[in-house]
Parts: structure tokens; sequence; C-alpha cells
């Protein structure tokens, strides 16, 4: 017998003087809790989203679409980057300002050549405020989940208004669950047993979210 046919048979027998239940799992399970805490408008909520990424060391940036090309060009050339990944579908105007070398996200990049590629430039499928987390879709402007985690500096655009919402309940009605998500609060980050922290395990060492409104 397998571990997995043993599993099964203790739930089985756990299950036994169980009677049926014919009430469809989404009626069975109550599910009538808070879809936000408190009532935010448009700029409380970017505010939080704000405090909570800086809370996890991320570095939040505000601009507007014409700012935009400006502001990346200065964040890859103060980390004097020459080389930046850029996902198929990405805006190209918000690269217009920038002289770095593009690589493009190919299917048989290898993770050594991601590794040398100096950061990446996505966007994000929606932005958490009460938990400060960035939900990347592999949409086309996002790329496969690779590219956010092998390159050392990750710049990622927010469309305020467009993508903030308040609470991962809302979050989730706008996100398709069969896509692969990712959920980024901060720069990657671990500690040892000794508290001692350490980023850039197993993902970007720096985060640069830019809020676009």
């Amino acid at each position: 017998m397998s571990s997995r046919d043993r599993i099964l048979d203790r739930v089985r027998r756990a299950l036994a003087d169980v009677p049926p239940q014919d009430v469809p799992y989404e009626q069975a399970i109550s599910r009538d809790y808070l879809r936000q805490h408190g009532d935010r408008g448009v700029e409380e909520t970017v505010d939080l989203l704000a405090e909570n990424l800086v809370d996890y060391r991320a570095v939040v940036h505000r601009s507007d679409a014409a700012g935009l090309p400006g502001l990346i060009a200065h964040l890859l050339g103060e980390r004097g980057s020459k080389t930046v990944l850029v996902p198929p579908g990405l805006d190209e105007r918000w690269l217009a300002d920038t002289e770095v070398t593009r690589v493009p996200d190919r299917p048989d990049g290898t993770p050594q050549e991601l590794d040398r590629v100096d950061g990446v430039v996505t966007g994000c499928a929606v932005a958490i405020a009460e938990t400060g987390t960035i939900v990347l879709d592999g949409s086309p402007d996002q790329g496969r989940r690779r590219i956010t985690l092998v390159p050392d500096h990750h710049i990622c655009v927010v469309r305020v208004a467009d993508q903030v919402v308040s609470s991962v309940p809302q979050a989730l009605d706008r996100l398709v669950p069969t896509r692969p998500l990712t959920l980024v609060s901060g720069p990657s980050a671990t500690s040892d047993i000794e508290l001692d922290r350490v980023e850039g395990v197993h993902g970007p060492r720096t985060l640069d979210i830019v809020l676009v409104g």
C-alpha cells in the first residue's frame, strides 16, 4: 500500500459515520466574511498600498504616464544596468528613454542566461493594498514567472485605480485561478534560525514599484 492509499484509507474511515451531504460546497461553507476593512477612497487605498510595500522594503515611486519612461530609465541607470529583460507584451513606450540592451523573454532561455541580465521590467495583474502584495499572472506584459525570480532587479509598473484594490477577496475576483499566479510582497527575503535577514535568495534583491496615476 502506498502512502497515498494509506492517507485515503484513513480519510474514508474517519468519514464512515458522517451522513451524506447533498448541499453543494459553495453553499455549505459560509462566505459572509468582510470583503475589505473600512471604506477607503482611491487615494487612501493607494496610500495604504504604498505604506505596506515600503514596510516590506520595496521601493515605491509615483509617476504619471508621461514621466514613466524617464523614471524607468533613471531606475535602470542608477544601478548601472546594461541589459533589461522585456516581456513580449510590454508597452514599448515604457522603455523609450533608456538605451540599455533589451533581452527578449525566450522559451529556450537558460537560468544562467537569465542570471546574467541586470533587471526586468513588467506590468502586473493587480495590487492589494491591505497586504502590500503585487500579483503577476503571466500576462503578456509580465511574461513567465521565472523572468521575475532570477534577475536581481525587478521594476513593476502598477496602474493606479485600474489595478489597485483594497483586499485579497477583491483581488481574487479579478484573477483567473488556472493562470500561473505569483504573489509578491517586497523583495525576496528569508531569515535563518538566528533571524538574520538575507535578501535575494529566491527572487530579486531589489524591487522597485512604480505607481502610475
